[in-house]
């Protein structure tokens, strides 16, 4: 019996000395926004806006790029919207245009959970918003025109593959900025 108890206690005594396990706690990446200061985007196309201070805008250099396509890389961010201004000449032009913009955010379909589209309106423009929900290539695009003469077109891409948890606070603050960017459009 004491054979036994002596056994016991040794057991006992083994496993009460591995380590107790305890849990990663749970982290958050730390983002440091900058502060919001715009400045005008004007170009060689017909329009101008406003952009923020901390983003760079360069036309678009792929061979296959129009010369009113332009990139607004926001740095801070790893991000870049792309923008592809066209001027209209006809109803059938901007029906085109429109529809080109349409089959290109529901491309998205076997990624997004949904699409939630929210039509763009006042004095100047009119459009729609597109925001995709999900893991997709893009989480946000646009596009704009006066339905005579213009047509703006965006779509923002972060320059690394997307997990919508990691950067929804990031979305969320750019797309501010670019609300802010149609905002201040203005045709020329």
């Amino acid at each position: 019996m004491r054979n036994m108890l002596a056994s016991c206690m040794v057991l006992l005594f083994f496993a009460a000395c591995e380590p107790a396990y305890v849990p990663k706690p749970r982290g958050f990446q730390r983002i440091i926004f900058p502060e919001r200061k715009y400045e005008p985007f004007t170009n060689d196309c017909r329009f101008t806006c406003e952009i923020p201070v901390y983003s760079i805008a360069k036309k678009d250099n792929h061979p296959m790029a129009d010369k009113c396509w332009f990139n607004i890389n926001y740095l801070p961010f790893n991000a870049t919207l792309h923008l592809s201004y066209v001027p209209i000449q006809s109803k059938k032009a901007l029906y085109k245009v429109v529809e080109d913009s349409r089959t290109l955010v529901y491309k998205h379909t076997i990624k997004a959970d949904e699409i939630y589209e929210t039509i763009i309106g006042n004095a100047y423009l009119n459009g729609m918003l597109y925001e995709l929900s999900g893991n997709t290539a893009t989480n946000f695009q646009f596009y704009v025109t006066d339905s005579n003469q213009h047509y703006l077109r965006g779509a923002l891409y972060f320059n690394e593959k997307t997990n919508l948890d990691s950067i929804q606070p990031s979305l969320n603050f750019l797309k501010t900025d670019i609300l802010h960017m149609l905002q201040t459009l203005r045709w020329r």
